[in-house]
């Protein structure tokens, strides 16, 4: 019989088929960033490659090949590396009243994968639960602060009151908070606006205000000037009269002889007293 099986290549390869999905299904490989959890039929078997503090990698894993039942028994593969989890963009109220938009997030790593698996089963709820559990202790924890703490030293504090908030939550789904970080922290859209509006009244209310105070300034500098001018043309006449009044009708006969084109003509007599200066110089 044994013989009569051999010689059909066709049953031969169907054997060796079967064979090999039988052994995909029984062997599995667990790399050395991750960590599997194996049930039966959901209830708990084994954990293989499990996050240790002081593990190295390549030396003292579980990491490699693992046999399983198959059929009976289902590998769940979870990593073990370090993770982010972003929350969602809102808006918080400070305790000076101001509205902020506030967008963190959360750098996390499962270091209970039995506890991981039973509370969310997968890697995408744990990251969602994560998620509002970080909107959760952040309006908490800026819900108590003024807008003006995350623009001074006391944002550390702050950072720190939510991972440990945080941590404390995660525990729960065995996993462990590594650090929180705010990425941006605005003023609404609306807000902007409203306080853009105000900055640019303010500006144009200051500028006002210079060009007034210029103009103010401008006027006692050319009323001083013209003060000191008067004083020195009162020197100057009580100095040399003559002079003075020479000085005074050349500056008359410039303005009045030199209009240029399209001007009015002038027409006087020789004998004119305001043409005395050139006849006499007197």
């Amino acid at each position: 019989m044994n013989n009569s099986i051999f010689r059909r290549p066709a049953m031969i390869a169907v054997i060796a088929l079967g064979f090999l999905i039988l052994l995909s299904m029984s062997v599995s490989i667990v790399p050395e960033t991750k960590q599997a959890v194996v049930t039966n039929y959901g209830n708990y078997q084994r954990t293989i490659n499990p996050y240790r503090k002081n593990d190295i990698l390549g030396k003292t894993t579980q990491a490699g090949l693992t046999f399983r039942i198959p059929f009976f028994e289902q590998i769940h593969i979870i990593d073990k590396r370090i993770m982010n989890v972003d929350m969602e963009p809102q808006e918080l109220q400070s305790t000076d009243q101001s509205r902020l938009r506030v967008d963190a997030f959360a750098r996390f790593r499962i270091v209970n994968p039995l506890q991981m698996y039973k509370s969310a089963r997968t890697e995408e709820r744990l990251k969602q639960q994560l998620a509002t559990f970080l909107g959760s202790a952040v309006r908490g924890e800026l819900g108590k602060r003024n807008f003006s703490v995350l623009l001074s030293p006391e944002r550390g504090e702050v950072m720190n009151n939510v991972r440990k908030a945080l941590d404390a939550r995660a525990l729960t789904y065995g996993v462990k908070i590594v650090d929180v970080r705010i990425k941006r922290a605005d003023l609404p859209e609306t807000t902007l606006k409203s306080a853009y509006a105000r900055m640019e009244s303010a500006r144009e209310q200051e500028a006002t205000r210079i060009e007034a105070q210029g103009q103010k300034e401008a006027q006692i500098i050319r009323a001083t000037a013209q003060a000191e001018a008067a004083r020195i043309y009162a020197e100057s006449y009580g100095k040399d009269p003559e002079f003075y009044d020479f000085y005074r009708a050349m500056q008359s006969y410039q303005i009045t002889f030199n209009q240029g084109e399209g001007s009015t003509n002038i027409i006087l007599s020789p004998g004119n007293d305001y043409l005395r200066k050139f006849e006499t110089g007197r």
